[in-house]
């Protein structure tokens, strides 16, 4: 209730980002139908700090009959919170912060931190990485910093290759016809595996010298050894690769060396990445 209400739903929302299923039940609105909630094989995590909110108290009985273990957050161990609960989590008596010393302020920061230790305690017991975070977080800063290239590199039809035997002519033709128009194609050995890149730019520049025969192979005039990166890497670490680079495309292989995908600066801009 009131205030350490609102750390529980903060620490509710804390739980649940870290894969870990949860609720704030509401103890006023649990006695009307909200205790629905509470399924089997449930644990109780009550918030209160002097263990003496009535409307908490109440339920204790309730839980007890439905078999719900409680793990009492409070600042009185000797109260009827912590005496009716399974787990005792004390914080100690805390003195408020308010010249009154009435005003929920330093009891609530302590609930809110203790109730984050116990969150990534949790968090450490179980395997959950940063995949797993990526999954729970697909929006906003959060969901960019873990997302992986994998997630955003163009395969398949979008993925323009070219045998390292082919023509220039038609190394121009698969940059102009892939779908998405990436600007380049990743040339590649009889087995996939990656041999060099032919951007845009490599066209511009050859057109430049003067150097306009479409016949010569273009292994001849491609860029070799070019720079590259694993489905894996983090979308945060091939952007600033391709910044450092000064290039727009990036191929991805695999762990033979195959030429899996390309990842594009217009993914990124897509993605909010640059």
């Amino acid at each position: 209730m009131g205030k350490a209400g609102h750390i529980g739903q903060k620490l509710s929302s804390t739980l649940a980002s870290t894969g870990i299923r949860s609720v704030f039940l509401h103890p006023a609105e649990a006695v009307h139908g909200d205790l629905g909630r509470v399924g089997q094989g449930d644990v109780i995590l009550a918030l209160s700090n002097s263990g003496s909110t009535e409307e908490l108290l109440r339920l204790l009985p309730l839980f007890k009959r439905m078999g719900t273990p409680v793990v009492a957050l409070t600042g009185d161990a000797d109260s009827a919170l912590a005496k009716g609960a399974e787990v005792v989590l004390d914080i100690g008596r805390i003195e408020e912060a308010c010249p009154m010393g009435l005003v929920p302020t330093a009891s609530t920061a302590a609930l809110h931190a203790v109730g984050d230790a116990l969150a990534m305690t949790l968090l450490r017991s179980r395997p959950f990485g940063r995949d797993d975070y990526a999954l729970l977080h697909p929006g906003g800063k959060l969901g960019r910093s873990v997302l992986r290239v994998y997630e955003l590199m163009r395969t398949g039809p979008a993925n323009p290759l070219v045998l390292d035997t082919a023509r220039l002519s038609q190394a121009v033709v698969v940059m102009t016809n892939t779908p998405g128009r990436p600007g380049a194609a990743c040339v590649v050995d009889r087995d996939g595996r990656l041999e060099g890149i032919f951007t845009d730019g490599d066209l511009r520049r050859l057109v430049e010298r003067g150097h306009t025969d479409f016949e010569v192979p273009v292994r001849q005039v491609m860029g070799k050894r070019p720079r590259c990166i694993t489905p894996d890497t983090l979308v945060l670490t091939a952007a600033a690769q391709m910044r450092e680079l000064k290039v727009d495309q990036l191929p991805v292989v695999d762990v033979e060396g195959r030429a899996v995908g390309l990842l594009d600066v217009q993914d990124l801009l897509a993605a909010k990445f640059v």
